[in-house]
């Protein structure tokens, strides 16, 4: 117990997480919120806090406290506080001075209306900064910490800050270092010391590999654990497996070896050519240069002995490492079956405790999506969640859950989709393993693993996730203008999306290649960053929605606070007239080819859903892409189509958009 409620002031190892679990004095009294633990972790940033740099402290709390976080400076002023954020657990807050001065500064969190007290911590801040430490023997990074509850829930906070921002604003970054090189958002920007946070600028993640990017990140940082898995994609009715685990102990051993009937043949083969690294100028240089390759000599006439493969190599530091886990992780990755032990996330149940900023979801047709936020329900707005994710063109984008982003289906050969967590890693004589679900459920830091997901249809699925959000009936009309704001939002990312591909189309690289069949949905290359069937029919289905929510009202007239004396026929007519009217003024402009502004209307969105089954080839001009009709005005600009054998394609797979069907692989 801590009855002076401080936090430690110091850890005997330089840069360690300041972070702990601080259960309260039993001397309260019996009927006070701290009777059981609040269990509040915090960490100071940077790690070694220094005059000049910015002062940054996070605190988390699985309870709900209702408390402000002060920072004050050596001569007792408050130099900054902070009120808690809502939509927990856990509970944050955040302060921050932009120069602090040397001195003895402290941080308290004064919860004294809840009889919880004041809890507070003592932080030095040096003269001078200190220098930074170096990684250990063997790994990219020191791993002196462990996960559990305290490092789990700042995990949590630091995901909640990074995509922190007000429900009603558009967030979307082109790249993900964006977010990450913004110390407003960043907690851990440079908390080495090191200047850090430059190595990452060349990485564009994809949706997969952005997600576990991001838990690499915080485990960096904090010099935490962190393990990926080599795992299937699944296909011929088939989930995904996963085999292999690599982990930051050993990272040398980054990727999976080579099947053998390629190292046979590559035994039997004449010596490949001879790769040089190019002389590196700089150490970002070092770490992603591209080898050249030389002329080799002739190869001999005398057989040649199988060659004993070379040693693996440790990759060029943090930024090598994280191309490396890119390089093997994937969408399967997260989909692999949950069930399984072997897989690098576990299934969670759908409550709100459990559904918090980091949680992945796995959508059963390859895509990947992390929560950032909740808010909560309130008398005159729906509860929501919002989620990130990052598109193969590299932007990141913010969005509402709902059933137009979120897809759900349990298919055996698809794996398992929903919302998991990272398994958690423990340290065991001398190295790392994974918890299996067994020991999930039963570890008092965790205790959230559950099969719940599996068992769900699609409407339950969706039905329970409507429960999370908001337990309390909700308003109507309220709950269709979410419904219509959440497609307006999917809207203006794909007009961001077409964007991108009108500029391809401008820079002159010539055509996207087109993939044959389901390949479509994912590819590699030009056709992957710029053209759009996954999104489009993740739109179409939108479109479904916002269409037929009046009607579901009047199915589930249950879930809804019914205006007294109104029966679910004349609500379900009084929304039909309000969403004619909302999806009217609701516009937004695009560009078209010769660079003039066009604006539509979600209705013509709507009432263009046809068209768009055929507008996501980044090979069509931009006004098609929107489904211009020809001969009318808006098109009258369009000066390129995508070639006619790619068309006969389109045309051939049409039906999976007309039908709303993901084809299988």
């Amino acid at each position: 117990m801590f009855s002076a409620r401080r936090f430690a002031a110091s850890l005997p190892v330089a840069g360690a997480l300041f972070a702990f679990l601080f259960p309260f004095s039993n001397a309260q009294a019996q009927d006070s919120p701290c009777e059981e633990s609040a269990e509040v972790a915090v960490v100071t940033s940077p790690a070694s806090p220094w005059a000049g740099a910015p002062l940054r402290i996070l605190v988390a709390a699985e309870k709900p406290l209702d408390g402000e976080l002060s920072l004050i400076a050596p001569d007792g002023r408050v130099a900054a506080r902070s009120r808690g954020q809502r939509g927990g657990p856990p509970y944050v807050w955040f302060a921050e001075v932009a120069s602090p001065g040397a001195g003895a500064w402290r941080a308290t969190l004064d919860t004294s209306s809840s009889t919880c007290g004041t809890i507070t911590k003592d932080i030095a801040v040096s003269a001078r900064k200190s220098s930074a430490s170096q990684a250990a023997e063997g790994s990219v990074w020191r791993v002196h910490n462990s996960w559990n509850r305290a490092t789990e829930n700042l995990y949590s906070a630091w995901v909640a800050k990074l995509f922190d921002a007000p429900l009603e604003a558009e967030q979307s970054w082109k790249t993900w270092h964006e977010v990450l090189r913004n110390p407003s958002r960043n907690v851990l920007f440079n908390h080495l010391g090191a200047g850090e946070d430059s190595l990452t600028l060349s990485l564009k993640p994809d949706c997969a590999d952005f997600v576990y990017f991001l838990r690499a990140y915080f485990a960096f940082k904090m010099g935490l654990p962190f393990a990926y898995s080599n795992c299937s994609r699944g296909g011929g009715g088939a989930p995904p497996r996963c085999n292999e685990r690599f982990d930051i102990l050993h990272p040398q051993l980054t990727r999976p070896a080579p099947p053998p009937e390629q190292a046979v043949a590559s035994a039997a083969a004449p010596p490949a050519p001879t790769r040089i690294a190019a002389p590196p100028t700089n150490f970002l240089q070092q770490l992603f240069a591209q080898p050249q390759q030389v002329q080799t000599a002739a190869p001999t006439t005398a057989p040649v002995a199988p060659a004993k493969p070379p040693a693996p190599k440790r990759p060029a530091g943090v930024a090598g490492y994280f191309r490396a886990v890119g390089d093997v992780v994937h969408s399967g990755s997260v989909r692999a079956p949950a069930n399984s032990d072997k897989s690098d996330f576990y299934t969670i149940p759908l409550t709100q405790e459990t559904l918090r900023p980091g949680t992945a979801y796995a959508d059963p047709y390859g895509h990947v999506m992390m929560l950032v936020q909740r808010v909560p329900q309130t008398a005159d707005a729906a509860g929501v969640f919002l989620a990130v994710d990052a598109e193969p063109d590299g932007t990141v984008t913010r969005k509402r859950f709902w059933r137009g982003n979120f897809l759900f289906a349990n298919e055996a050969s698809l794996g398992s989709p929903g919302f998991k967590r990272f398994r958690p890693i423990v340290r065991e004589n001398g190295g790392l393993r994974t918890l299996t679900n067994a020991e999930i459920a039963k570890n008092p830091d965790y205790g959230d693993f559950s099969l719940e997901q599996s068992q769900f249809g699609a409407e339950e699925f969706y039905d329970r996730m409507d429960e999370v959000m908001s337990p309390e009936p909700l308003d109507p009309t309220r709950a269709m203008m979410a419904a219509i704001t959440a497609l307006e939002e999917q809207v203006k990312t794909r007009a961001t999306a077409v964007e991108n591909g009108r500029k391809f189309q401008n820079g002159g690289r010539g055509e996207a290649s087109m993939p044959d069949g389901p390949a479509i949905f994912a590819t590699s290359g030009a056709w992957e960053d710029f053209s759009t069937p996954a999104r489009d029919l993740r739109l179409l289905i939108a479109i479904d929605v916002v269409r037929g929510f009046p009607d579901r009202v009047a199915r589930r007239s249950d879930r809804y606070a019914m205006p007294f004396g109104r029966g679910p026929a004349g609500v379900q007519a009084q929304l039909q007239s309000a969403l004619a009217s909302e999806l009217a003024g609701r516009t937004f402009s695009y560009t078209r080819s010769d660079g003039s502004a066009w604006t539509l209307s979600l209705k013509d969105v709507m009432d263009r859903a046809a068209d768009l089954e055929m507008g996501y080839n980044p090979n069509d001009c931009v006004e098609l892409r929107w489904g211009a009709s020809d001969g009318s005005a808006e098109a009258a600009t369009c000066t390129r189509r995508a070639p006619a054998a790619q068309r006969a394609k389109m045309t051939d797979y049409r039906n999976w958009f007309r039908e709303r069907h993901w084809p299988h692989a």
